[in-house]
């Protein structure tokens, strides 16, 4: 009996939506620096903190930044269309706000989302990549050393 019980609960879990099973996942390095760098312009960052991050995103190290800089974002979702193949886009949450990128910079998101390893899914004719709870934090001095270190992040894949 305690058997049967235990095989139940295996294939009812085994069924349950893989976002249940989304555990918080991390990123160091240039992924996390790409992370940092496609949803920071959209961001609450103070100009100075966006204009430091664009520049270590294009490969310049020379900031005037020193202090730790925190990017965040509540959700990313990305959606693209396998059947209206013109069809990209990803809405960005901060809190109650939101912003919608489309083209090309849906398209660096996404697929920035899918380097640091956010699972794709897709139905319905939409491929779609989602995370939520991103927290990226770049450190300047470490960045200007220039040896893989001082970006680092952590976020849930999906919603």
């Amino acid at each position: 009996m305690r058997l049967g019980r235990l095989t139940i609960l295996a294939c009812s879990l085994s069924l349950a939506s893989p976002a249940a099973w989304a555990a918080p996942a991390i990123a160091s390095g240039s992924v996390a620096l790409a992370l940092a760098g496609v949803v920071a312009p959209t961001s609450a960052l103070p100009a100075k903190e966006k204009k430091a991050v664009a520049a270590f995103f294009n490969g310049d190290s020379n900031v005037h930044v020193t202090r730790k800089i925190t990017v965040t974002a509540d959700k990313v979702v990305c959606r693209a269309s396998n059947v209206d193949i013109t069809s990209r886009s990803c809405v960005l949450t901060f809190g109650s706000r939101t912003h919608t990128v489309k083209g090309s910079e849906a398209n660096a998101s996404s697929a920035t989302s899918a380097l640091a390893g956010v699972p794709g899914d897709g139905a319905a004719g939409t491929i779609y990549e989602a995370l939520s709870k991103l927290s990226c934090t770049l450190d300047p001095q470490v960045i200007k050393d220039k040896a893989g270190g001082g970006a680092d992040c952590s976020f849930e894949p999906g919603n």
